[in-house]
């Protein structure tokens, strides 16, 4: 994608953003925080409510749902780093300040006219994020016996990794909750709205911006 949609791919571990979602909520947001649902994430709102039609967390144990949760943060900070970068990409003409080249057209066409030199920075940037989360908040395969390979840290809150130079996470703990469920609704929105404009364009190869009139 063009130079801005590679930007926000450089942070596409989601490690620029703050801590998401506490494994045990304390407080109930809107009375629909349910500690016997989703090992008593935030997340759930009205009018959907415990919403799981594929049942992906019947029979799960508190770890795996854990990894679940830290699965959706991850994939719905992407989306939202995309969806702008769709925009932005599209919107902005000219060359990169990262490479000489220029880049233009529909978002989903602009990987394909990055310089080389690019991919090896981004595989490094997002090698070094992902190892950074996993120490973090895994345990190491190494301390685990006849267990799953898989574990998150007992005190881990997923999506956490002690980042918030901004300091926008609220002490009090329902503003908390409020604020993790608000960034996992604007995360599955973002899901749904790049999945759209990625099925929009390889449709009828326009950009995103050329159906919007702008």
């Amino acid at each position: 994608m063009k130079y801005a949609t590679i930007l926000a791919t450089l942070f596409a571990s989601a490690n620029a953003f703050m801590a998401p979602t506490a494994p045990k909520a304390s407080t109930s947001l809107n009375g629909y925080s349910d500690p016997g649902f989703c090992a008593g994430l935030p997340g759930a709102l009205p009018p959907v409510g415990n919403f799981d039609p594929l049942n992906f967390l019947e029979g799960a144990d508190d770890n795996k749902i854990r990894r679940f949760r830290e699965a959706e943060l991850t994939h719905g900070r992407v989306s939202m780093l995309a969806f702008i970068g769709f925009l932005v990409g599209e919107k902005v003409e000219g060359s990169s300040f990262l490479f000489d080249s220029q880049i233009s057209g529909p978002a989903i066409n602009h990987f394909a006219q990055v310089p080389q030199p690019f991919w090896e920075i981004l595989v490094l940037t997002i090698g070094v994020s992902e190892v950074y989360r996993a120490q973090v908040g895994w345990v190491s395969p190494a301390d685990l016996q006849g267990e799953s390979k898989f574990q998150l840290r007992d005190d881990y809150i997923p999506g956490d990794i002690n980042f918030d130079p901004l300091g926008l996470r609220p002490e009090d703990p329902e503003e908390f909750e409020e604020m993790q469920t608000k960034e996992l609704q604007h995360g599955r929105l973002a899901m749904l709205a790049t999945a759209g404009f990625v099925a929009q364009e390889l449709t009828d190869g326009q950009g995103i911006l050329q159906h919007l009139g702008v």
